[in-house]
């Protein structure tokens, strides 16, 4: 038995709560890709907070708590100014807020690219400050050494090559990546020069769909695309992207619903309701009185 966290609905608090150790292990997810073919797609969407991980964690594998969290919760241009005190917060709720799912936490800009060294130190900080299971960064052979720096050390790292948001400046913008033969070639050796470093897994944006597809074939650990292909061995969204609560949707976004027409519109009711001076909850309380 371990002693984990549940949030209790009725009062918003999150209690401590005996239960049954079932959460989804690095071993695990890595398993699921066998003799190269995944035949049970990896589930995976992104959450911050620890009702979002609640309501995810029966539905997915794994849970990422992406440092687009500073778009999704912050407002920011891009993921450049998250911090790492950010990701270790939301980092902690989302774990918090979960049993089943691998919670996979994002290295924010900055925390990781100067050394191993200074990857470890970051690292080592969201796994003991969050509880997470592994932490996630961007760049392919130029963080080759970094990723089997902290694996070597216990660190179980997920990988991310094509479009990389944190390069967004270099980068140009966020256009799909892979459209020259050079760029391709590269972005192919970055996801291999990973796996060979030790990566348990590795995400694949924004890329063209034949990209995605040989990667996912010529490497053993398990691929999560995102704007790349239904071949990958698994999928990511940014869960606000798919929920619709967001005017815009990334053209490789289905939306599922209009979580955001369907606040607008409850909220509007009860604005209608306060300045009408008619609050049908609060009246059965002060009958009750």
């Amino acid at each position: 038995m371990s002693t984990t966290f549940q949030l209790d609905t009725a009062t918003s608090r999150a209690n401590p709560t005996p239960a049954p150790m079932k959460r989804l292990t690095v071993p695990k997810v890595m398993q699921r890709k066998k003799d190269g073919v995944t035949e049970e797609p990896l589930v995976m969407l992104t959450a911050y907070t620890a009702r979002m991980a609640q309501l995810l964690d029966p539905h997915c594998d794994m849970l990422l708590v992406g440092d687009s969290l500073g778009q999704v919760i912050y407002g920011l241009p891009s993921t450049l100014p998250v911090t790492l005190d950010m990701m270790c917060a939301h980092g902690a709720a989302v774990v918090r807020g979960s049993y089943h799912s691998l919670v996979v936490i994002d290295m924010p800009f900055g925390s990781y690219e100067a050394s191993p060294q200074q990857a470890f130190a970051s690292a080592s900080r969201i796994m003991a400050e969050t509880g997470a299971a592994a932490v996630k960064l961007e760049g392919g052979t130029a963080m080759a050494e970094t990723v089997s720096f902290l694996s070597q050390r216990g660190i179980p790292v997920m990988g991310h090559v094509g479009l990389t948001p944190q390069a967004v400046n270099a980068l140009g913008g966020y256009m799909a990546r892979g459209r020259s033969e050079a760029e391709e070639a590269k972005i192919v050796a970055d996801g291999k020069a990973l796996e060979q470093a030790g990566a348990f897994a590795i995400v694949i944006e924004g890329v063209v769909e034949d990209i995605a597809i040989t990667l996912t074939r010529e490497i053993a650990i398990p691929t999560i695309g995102i704007g790349g292909s239904a071949q990958c061995d698994g999928q990511v969204l940014v869960a606000e992207d798919m929920l619709g609560m967001f005017e815009r949707t990334p053209r490789f976004v289905k939306r599922y619903n209009d979580i955001a027409k369907i606040i607008s519109d409850t909220a509007g009711e009860y604005a209608a309701d306060v300045r009408a001076r008619s609050f049908p909850g609060e009246e059965q309380v002060y009958k009750a009185k």
